[in-house]
């Protein structure tokens, strides 16, 4: 009798233990692409984590410890690890947080647009001595590039397409690029300016198509043309930017155009953190 029952005992815990495995497996293989526009005040700052786990960190926000904080929300406190970070161009408003990432998180690689500022500022030369000091691997990003991010998600390389280090404005070698899971997509423009839109235009309108745009330059009068806006022709705008920031961003034109075109427009000043969950299917905000 004391057979049978252990018997039965242990078959129930065969089969419970199947089933733990069998449904964290099927969570793996089915978890959703994540893409939050982190509040980081007057700065662009965003995390993407692959339907299988890799992560991405494109740019880290003005100098302060804003981006550890909202990473922390995003990410689990015991997850140190970053994939790769993007560094799109060495305005301090997009870099000043990244020293402070690099030291908390364990990063595997950095991309780079190739920008080189003239006169280096002291955050921008902080950043390249932690790169070298932690003996990361670098990449120069380049148009036609594309990183397989796992589970069906890529991110393509749009711009640069040319070597930008010796751009006087260093907006103009702002890496642009576009990420795709399923039919969702995500179009990054960092500070791109309208002649880099016009550059993009000249190559394949098509590709620009995209559910979500992160508006250029926080909203700046300089970037979002109403050509562009057409090629991309989103249904959602994320606007990255402080509250009651000296630039005035964003502009009432861009918001205006965005609005007459239809489209959905999330500011982080309004809305903090705003995270897109997709299963390639469509798109879930939060």
């Amino acid at each position: 009798m004391k057979t049978r029952k252990l018997l039965y005992f242990t078959v129930i815990a065969l089969l419970f233990g199947n089933i733990v495995v069998f449904w964290a497996a099927y969570r793996l293989d089915h978890r959703p692409l994540i893409v939050a526009f982190l509040d980081v005040g007057q700065g662009d700052s965003i995390f993407i984590e692959s339907p299988t786990g890799s992560q991405i960190l494109i740019d880290a926000g003005p100098v302060s410890n804003k981006v550890l904080t909202t990473l922390g929300v995003v990410m689990p406190i015991y997850d140190k690890n970053l994939d790769l970070v993007i560094v799109t161009h060495p305005d301090a408003d997009h870099i000043g947080g990244f020293p402070a990432v690099l030291e908390r998180y364990d990063v595997s690689a950095v991309m780079q647009s190739g920008v080189v500022q003239k006169n280096p500022t002291k955050i921008y030369q902080t950043l390249e001595n932690k790169i070298i000091e932690k003996h990361l691997q670098t990449i120069l990003a380049r148009r036609g590039q594309r990183l397989l991010l796992g589970g069906g998600a890529t991110l393509d390389i749009l711009f640069p397409d040319r070597d930008v280090s010796k751009v006087t404005n260093t907006n103009d070698g702002s890496v642009v690029a576009k990420l795709t899971y399923g039919k969702d997509t995500f179009l990054f423009t960092a500070d791109a300016p309208n002649k880099i839109e016009q550059i993009l235009l000249g190559y394949r309108p098509n590709e620009l198509q995209s559910e979500v745009l992160k508006v250029g330059h926080h909203g700046a009068r300089t970037s979002t043309g109403q050509s562009f806006l057409e090629a991309v022709a989103p249904t959602y705008a994320i606007i990255s930017a402080g509250k009651n920031n000296s630039y005035g961003h964003p502009f009432l034109e861009v918001i205006e155009r965005l609005t007459i075109a239809g489209i959905t427009v999330f500011s982080t000043i309004d809305k903090g953190t705003i995270i897109f969950k997709s299963d390639g299917k469509g798109v879930d905000i939060k």
